[in-house]
């Protein structure tokens, strides 16, 4: 817990020991006033049994009460899970040959879809989801939408291509979250047309300036691939222009490092996982790697990835719990006062 004014806990430190002084002292005042009789059998006789401990509950209940509200001036600061203001993400699943591989089963791409289906069902409805593809081209094959019937039915539309471009997958990404963003989207060599002035750079914009990494919490990219980027633009290169507009890149990584080989359409190729590069999109963007080995790891990692985007961890002044709890003490205190003695003392 951290403090915006660290300086009244001093103050929170020396009234509290002088408010019980102050206490011990009206109590042996109060003794001292009262009137000697000559029998005190006969005095307790008359007033019957008397309030006891109860007297000193409403005055501690009020001691509560005040040290409470004095240390909510301090202005306490805490880090507490809070539903996420993420508003959109974007699936950028890689859908190159090498997804046919089944170490993973039934397949690496049959995995990632069922996957990535239960993810987006895990969602709350109030987010939206795009899903981009990427082999050696990008494409959106669903623009972002509430409709979660469209964006399963486009994940089960993917189609096997040759090559894989991660930096275009990152880049169309970014570009349908940003349509204004100027992005240019000729790097991705192939790509399907884009809607009439989507991407389009203009004139009379004002001059970008880059944010922290990270400090866009309105949306996030989950980027899934299972090889290494072999054309396209530079991964990193469009992983610093996430980083530059604030957005989180959630990186998995399918497959082992050592990669197998397997052949698509006549060609045989050895399909490694570039993990480092991975580790570095996530780095840059104050995302976070995963690793699924296995369909049951993968499924893991959406699970986690739901529950991340869902809920976060913010750092958060917490100020009114503590002006409310210590309102709630004053008024029990007054209350057992008024009930027990029928007055507030």
């Amino acid at each position: 817990m951290k403090f915006l004014w660290p300086e009244a806990l001093w103050v929170l430190a020396a009234a509290m020991p002088l408010l019980v002084m102050m206490y011990l002292w009206l109590l042996h005042r109060r003794k001292k006033n009262t009137v000697r009789f000559a029998s005190v059998a006969l005095v307790k006789q008359a007033l019957g049994k008397g309030p006891g401990w109860r007297r000193h509950v409403p005055p501690l209940l009020l001691w509560l009460a005040l040290g409470t509200l004095l240390f909510a001036v301090s202005r306490p600061l805490a880090v507490i899970r809070l539903p996420s203001a993420q508003e959109t993400i974007i699936l950028a699943m890689d859908v190159s040959g090498s997804m046919r591989a089944t170490d993973i089963k039934p397949s690496r791409l049959v995995a990632s879809q069922e996957a990535a289906k239960g993810f987006v069902n895990e969602l709350p409805h109030s987010v939206r989801v795009g899903v981009v593809s990427f082999a050696g081209t990008a494409a959106v094959v669903q623009a972002p939408t509430l409709s979660r019937e469209d964006v399963i039915a486009a994940i089960d539309r993917f189609q096997l291509q040759r090559a894989t471009a991660i930096g275009s997958g990152i880049v169309l990404s970014l570009a349908t979250l940003f349509p204004d963003g100027g992005f240019d989207l000729s790097q991705i060599t192939g790509a399907r047309p884009m809607p009439p002035g989507f991407g389009d750079k203009k004139q009379d914009k004002p001059e970008f300036k880059p944010v922290e990494p990270g400090s866009y919490n309105s949306a996030a990219i989950i980027l899934l691939t299972d090889g290494q980027r072999t054309t396209g633009p530079d991964t990193l290169e469009m992983a610093k222009l996430a980083a530059d507009r604030g957005v989180r890149i959630y990186t998995v990584g399918m497959g082992t490092k050592e990669g197998e080989i397997i052949g698509f359409e006549g060609w045989s190729m050895r399909v490694r996982l570039d993990e480092e590069t991975l580790k570095q999109v996530s780095l840059l963007t104050r995302g976070e790697y995963f690793f699924a080995g296995t369909a049951e790891d993968l499924k893991k990692v959406y699970q986690s990835l739901s529950s991340k985007l869902v809920v976060e961890k913010r750092e958060t002044e917490i100020t009114a719990l503590f002006a409310a709890l210590g309102a709630l003490l004053a008024v029990c205190a007054a209350g057992l006062s008024l009930w027990w003695f029928g007055r507030v003392t």
